[in-house]
């Protein structure tokens, strides 16, 4: 199985508020808008966009990996504005075991209603259905309360604290890691 075959053509997904799709040039200033916010790229790897310069580049990679025919981000959309409002994506995919990792960004705006976790379990529901992976995990940093309350309302379960796990922002940080197996999901 690559996990690459299901993204040749590009899988767009729906859930009752949201439209996951490709990432396109006119999503730049919704994306700079919530990608220059503090709050936001609080607990990422990446650090806030200081111009709309920082975003371009990060569409041009995005773009760079759809035209590769590789596994890129879904880019989140509000059915009821048509904005983008963050994005989500399979990183660290491994074939062999047939298992990848969530990783996901939603507009300050769009926090505490529920829309991660609707998007989250609708790509938990692709990975197992129709990509046929058998884990898929995701990993937050400890103080991020609410990036974990999402994995958990997704049906992921705790695993463990992987200490000192990934450098980023110029430290060495701790971050927890969460998983939902095949089995937990069907049955």
């Amino acid at each position: 199985m690559q996990l690459e075959n299901h993204f040749e053509y590009f899988p767009i997904l729906e859930t009752d508020r949201t439209r996951l799709r490709k990432i396109t040039y006119e999503d730049q200033y919704d994306m700079f808008n919530y990608c220059k916010n503090p709050e936001v790229s609080k607990y990422t790897v990446w650090d806030v966009h200081q111009s709309l310069s920082d975003t371009q580049q990060f569409i041009d990679f995005v773009h760079k990996r759809y035209e590769s025919q590789k596994v890129g981000p879904w880019g989140i959309e509000d059915k009821h504005s048509n904005r983008l409002i963050g994005s989500c994506s399979f990183v660290n995919w491994d074939n062999r075991n047939q298992k990848a990792e969530l990783g996901y960004v939603l507009s300050y705006d769009y926090w505490n209603q529920g829309y991660m976790s609707e998007v989250i379990r609708r790509i938990i529901h692709f990975g197992f259905l129709d990509i046929g992976l058998v884990r898929i995990e995701a990993r937050c940093h400890p103080n991020n309360i609410g990036s974990a309350r999402v994995m958990e309302k997704s049906g992921m379960q705790y695993e463990g604290l992987l200490r000192r796990h990934i450098f980023a922002k110029d430290d060495f940080q701790d971050v927890k890691m969460y998983s939902i197996i095949r089995e937990d999901f069907v049955s």
